[in-house]
């Protein structure tokens, strides 16, 4: 199979503004992106999205009829359109704006302006999905690598299998928090941890922490994903005995290196 590039994207650009489609067309057209099509408002996306499949949809946050949100909603509740690569473009920073983009796996969250390196990574990230490249090991067989997945948001999950299986992955687990990470973890053995930070009752530092204080358990190593930009939590992360730090929203090709760290060393 030919792999695929950021050329061969179709993009659906969901956008209100004139002014901003040019310009995202214009840093696209740059990029040698140039199958775009455009919709004004979430009905224009919708309808577009049923005549025929975007690659990838780069959507604006706000519409005269709804929200980006709202639109990424209804593209996870569609098994047709669940695994279209969505990236949020926004001058929106407020933590509590963008977390649910975070915690439903879209591929970048790019500001307004943004700039070639972020829109670049924003592409790779994409393509990335969309093009499965086995993970090689020296060390293990990937298809043989134990994963247990930990996160409390169903959406998060999905993002973090469909990255790891496109690497090659085959035995993933999950867990829907750190209490029921903690059961399995005590019934099953796992080459590697895929965590959350934050999750109710036992979050992701309390869950490395267990790992790290049983025996049978504490060479298991921990890739933590966080939304969490707090310093002094990540700090605390840190000490708590993760093997590694992933943001969300996360690229496939840094989870790749991560993984390829912690596994064949």
């Amino acid at each position: 199979m030919m792999q695929l590039s950021a050329v061969d994207l179709h993009i659906l650009l969901v956008e209100p503004s004139d002014v901003q489609r040019k310009i995202i067309k214009k840093k696209l057209a740059e990029e040698n992106v140039t199958q775009i099509i455009e919709a004004t408002s979430l009905q224009d996306a919708k309808a577009l999205i049923t005549q025929q499949k975007p690659d990838a949809i780069a959507c604006a946050l706000h519409f005269s009829d709804g929200t980006g949100e709202q639109l990424l909603q209804y593209l996870k509740a569609n098994r047709e359109t669940a695994e279209i690569p969505f990236m949020l473009v926004s001058s929106e920073s407020r933590k509590s704006h963008l977390e649910a983009f975070k915690q439903s796996g879209v591929v970048a969250i790019l500001p307004k302006p943004f700039d070639a390196m972020q829109l670049g990574r924003a592409l790779n990230a994409a393509v990335d999905l969309l093009s499965p490249a086995e993970l090689e090991l020296t060390l293990f067989d990937v298809q043989d690598v134990r994963v247990l997945i930990v996160d409390d948001s169903r959406l998060a999950r999905n993002h973090i299998k469909r990255v790891l299986m496109n690497l090659g992955m085959q035995h993933l687990t999950e867990a829907e928090d750190g209490k029921q990470a903690i059961a399995i973890l005590q019934q099953q053995m796992f080459d590697l941890v895929v965590t959350d930070y934050n999750m109710p009752e036992v979050n992701g530092q309390e869950l490395t922490e267990f790992i790290r204080e049983h025996s049978t358990l504490s060479h298991i190593p921990v890739l933590m994903v966080t939304s969490e930009a707090n310093d002094t939590h990540l700090s605390n992360i840190a000490q708590s005995g993760v093997n590694a730090l992933c943001d969300k929203p996360f690229e496939p090709q840094a989870v790749k290196q991560l993984l390829y760290k912690l596994l064949d060393h």
